[in-house]
């Protein structure tokens, strides 16, 4: 197992992390799996024999059982893992009960520590935007926890470009913690996030951590064109992540398909390496409902992807440039940095 520096933080992680949306499932996340304790302490079993140390979970995955899930089955274990939670989505119907207020964060950890049997987090990650409650709010509530010793690092999820770049800005005014990681969705089903937060990553120091990198089991090799898959969480109404170009889709997991013969490895496999050797990309988040799958992506970790094997998989993904950057291509690449060339480097 390979471990990176996360971010500009001291802190290693290995290059694949168990996400563990599958424990509980409780109300719709009965969709991704039921993992229970036994299945979560046999799972955390082998991503422990692999190399793995790095966990991540949600106040809100299985709305708290997927945290006392994940408490009960590192018992006595806790120092052989890191933990990463979550906060900012609804945990109850009362007004107070979602947000980035000062209020609604304090709440929360004590309820993730509680349900986790820790006193403390390894990364605390604000999981979605709030418009409403000041940065300063948020930022000032965060860093106390990080001086508190009940969270150790702070990450940020599913931000645009300029709310991160914001939020970095108020921290750094303040002199508050900074966020050392950017959990994102990335995946050769889609890779918007090249357009501005795998770069602004890259230029602000943020180690990016992936979640859904399989696109929700599209690029796992089960799907394929005209063909009905027999099981997958694409037979159900979950619809993340959006499918925009279903042709295009087909098209590139037929060349993952392809790849992956030429490997002898699982498309699944071919997927998740791709993903390891792009820029800026510190951990994929895996995660599986059954121990097979989970076993056949912590082989991702051996594979290694020829430069020929990278520009194809780029080629047929590719997102279009979008303005502003299809006029920067065409008159200022002369002086593109290392974030620029995130998005413009790559084949098409």
């Amino acid at each position: 197992m390979e471990y990176r520096q996360l971010g500009r933080s001291g802190l290693y992680v290995s290059v694949l992390a168990l996400g563990t949306m599958t424990f509980g499932g409780k109300d719709f996340f009965g969709t991704f799996g039921d993992t229970d304790v036994a299945g979560a302490k046999r799972q955390i079993g082998m991503c422990l024999d692999a190399g793995v140390n790095l966990i991540d979970t949600a106040n809100m995955y299985s709305a708290g059982a997927a945290e006392e899930i994940l408490g009960k089955a590192i018992a006595g274990a806790r120092d052989r893992v890191l933990i990463s939670s979550k906060v900012r989505l609804p945990m109850g119907d009362g007004p107070n009960e979602e947000g980035l207020s000062r209020h609604h964060i304090l709440s929360q950890v004590e309820g993730s520590l509680r349900r986790l049997g820790t006193d403390y987090l390894d990364i605390y990650h604000v999981h979605q935007w709030d418009g409403l409650t000041p940065l300063d709010e948020t930022l000032e509530t965060l860093d106390t926890l990080v001086h508190s010793g009940k969270v150790r690092y702070l990450g940020v999820s599913n931000y645009s470009g300029w709310q991160l770049m914001k939020a970095l800005a108020v921290a750094d005014l303040h002199g508050y913690e900074r966020f050392v990681s950017n959990q994102i969705y990335y995946s050769l089903e889609s890779r918007d996030a090249e357009y501005e937060l795998v770069p602004l990553s890259l230029d602000q120091g943020l180690g990016i951590l992936v979640w859904s990198p399989l696109a929700g089991g599209l690029l796992s090799g089960k799907y394929r064109r005209g063909q009905q898959a027999a099981e997958g969480r694409h037979l159900t109404d979950w619809n993340e992540p959006p499918v925009r170009d279903e042709n295009k889709l087909y098209d590139t997991i037929e060349t993952v398909i392809d790849i992956a013969a030429t490997h002898d490895v699982s498309p699944a496999q071919i997927s998740l390496a791709y993903l390891l050797a792009k820029p800026g990309v510190t951990a994929v988040i895996i995660g599986a409902r059954k121990d097979e799958q989970l076993a056949d992506n912590l082989g991702a970790a051996d594979v290694h992807l020829t430069v020929e094997d990278i520009d194809r998989l780029d080629k047929v993904s590719a997102p279009v440039l979008i303005y502003p950057h299809w006029h920067q291509a065409n008159l200022v690449s002369s002086r593109f940095s290392e974030a620029d060339l995130a998005l413009h480097a790559p084949a098409r």
